[in-house]
């Protein structure tokens, strides 16, 4: 039962890291590179960028309240589905976007372009980037709430898919900067921003679920399937084969692994046989224990 305690704890701290880490990121590239140069995009925190840019108030304020708000008609109208990591997101966020503005900010209390002057898409880039990889870090172990809340509420009363409806809350949020700037560049630039933020979140997720398969020829089969199940802690299947050429009978160790993990897998066979045929390739996708839960209805 302690034993059991004591995982469930340190997964729960492992989320709380990677979710702070990512928020640190995120906050970073707003207050460091979107900010300065008046570039926004979707979501609350580009709402809360536009009332900067129009009123002067900080872009922490403004997307607490509206976050505030949100919680509040999800709470009412959705029952408790956020959990405390979405509450513990947004009051770090709000911190964060507030620590790093102060860090940041001149005497004159003016945020300043890192970049030099006329740099508005370089930081663009630079901005998305780690916007991007902040929310690929931490988007699978929580929620910074925002416009995810208003595509729940509006999922519930009408059937259009989350990922539609956030799409079109970016676009309207993204496009009204048109009516404060006067400048389709600056609209463009918001676009940009979205469009580079969602490659680096793909990169970001799907470069740590990226799995391997290894098909195993060796005279040594029994070694190799012993070494790799306790050595690279993985499972092992033993197929029956039969080489055409020489018509006799071999075992086909196949494995499905971690990419991280094949050098491992390749330094074990070598040094067990040498002259093991290996094919590796990539896969899609591996669904059951040791990797991602199967989620079909």
């Amino acid at each position: 039962m302690d034993q059991i305690l004591k995982i469930k704890l340190g997964r729960e701290v492992k989320d709380y890291l990677s979710i702070t880490f990512g928020l640190i990121c995120y906050a970073l590239g707003w207050a460091a590179f979107l900010l300065p140069y008046q570039i926004t995009t979707g979501g609350v925190t580009g709402i809360s960028a536009i009332i900067y840019y129009v009123t002067g108030i900080e872009i922490q304020v403004s997307y607490f309240i509206i976050n505030a708000v949100f919680l509040g008609f999800a709470l009412k109208i959705l029952g408790p589905k956020f959990s405390l990591k979405t509450i513990y997101a947004i009051f770090m966020l709000t911190f964060l976007l507030w620590l790093f503005q102060a860090l940041l900010k001149n005497p004159n209390g003016t945020l300043p372009q890192l970049l030099g002057p006329g740099q508005e898409f370089m930081a663009c880039v630079v901005g998305a980037g780690l916007l991007g990889f902040g929310i690929g870090i931490f988007c699978n172990n929580g929620s910074t709430g925002g416009t995810d809340i208003i595509a729940w509420i509006i999922n519930k009363y009408k059937d259009v898919t989350l990922g539609r409806m956030m799409m079109y809350c970016d676009i309207v949020i993204i496009s009204s900067c048109y009516f404060i700037f006067h400048d389709w560049k600056r609209v463009l630039f918001g676009f940009c921003v979205l469009f580079i933020m969602s490659i680096v979140i793909d990169y970001v997720i799907n470069s740590s679920r990226q799995s391997v398969q290894f098909l195993i020829f060796s005279r040594k089969h029994d070694e190799i399937a012993e070494g790799i199940t306790k050595q690279i802690d993985r499972g092992v299947t033993l197929l029956d084969g039969t080489g055409w050429y020489s018509k006799q009978g071999i075992k086909v160790v196949v494995v499905l692994a971690k990419k991280s993990q094949s050098l491992d897998i390749f330094r074990l066979v070598k040094d067990i046989d040498p002259n093991a045929f290996i094919s590796q390739s990539n896969v899609v996708g591996v669904y059951g224990e040791g990797f991602d839960k199967l989620k079909i209805k």
